[in-house]
């Protein structure tokens, strides 16, 4: 019998600690630069997002809810799951309508809104950031400082500064732009764990396909 009830217990604080939809700080918007993915992911998949003349550059990962250290997950939600027709219309900023399913599930239950609410909400925060023209006029491969992409935001972007924006490596290559909104899609200052920019000097860059 104590072990039953021993196992209860854990049961319940188990139940606790889970996220909770709609309980966060702030969020993060992960911005994606396509030729990274498709370089590291993307051609081996086969992706059409990769193909010769689509143009994506900076895409849409994700805006993802965020506590003040770590961030909530696969939440459960009182709102119906997104639609195809949902995920779908969110393609021609995030590449696939399958990104944008996975985004809903891992973070958008967890912000409290509906399908539809969120990502009007995704949009409108992709839309209000420029990217920076200088990085999708490329034509060849580059080596850079990290540093240079985040100074090329924050010029096409007056109203962000340096502790609102990190930037990700993977491979030795520029990964991500994220930027830190609050729940009403203003820029706000990122969290110690959000805050750590990659700082290779010489940082491949792909330009757009």
């Amino acid at each position: 019998m104590r072990w039953i009830m021993a196992l209860l217990m854990l049961a319940g604080v188990a139940h606790a600690d889970e996220p909770k939809a709609g309980v966060f700080d702030y969020y993060v918007l992960s911005l994606s630069w396509t030729p990274t993915w498709c370089a590291l992911e993307g051609d081996a998949r086969g992706s059409s997002q990769c193909d010769q003349g689509r143009g994506f550059g900076f895409t849409l990962h994700g805006l993802w809810p965020q506590y003040s250290r770590g961030w909530p997950s696969y939440c459960r939600t009182p709102h119906r799951e997104a639609t195809r027709s949902e995920t779908a219309g969110m393609a021609d900023i995030m590449g696939s309508a399958g990104l944008a399913w996975h985004q809903w599930k891992k973070h958008g239950r967890c912000s409290g809104l509906n399908p539809q609410a969120y990502f009007s909400a995704s949009r409108a925060a992709y839309d209000a950031i420029q990217r920076p023209e200088m990085l999708r006029d490329l034509d060849r491969e580059v080596t850079l400082p990290t540093r240079l992409v985040e100074e090329a935001f924050l010029q096409a972007n007056p109203s962000l500064r340096a502790d609102q924006v990190t930037i990700t490596c993977k491979a030795r290559r520029i990964q991500e732009v994220r930027i830190c909104l609050t729940k009403e899609l203003e820029p706000r200052r990122c969290g110690a764990d959000v805050i750590r920019d990659c700082r290779q000097n010489d940082a491949l860059f792909s330009p757009m396909r």
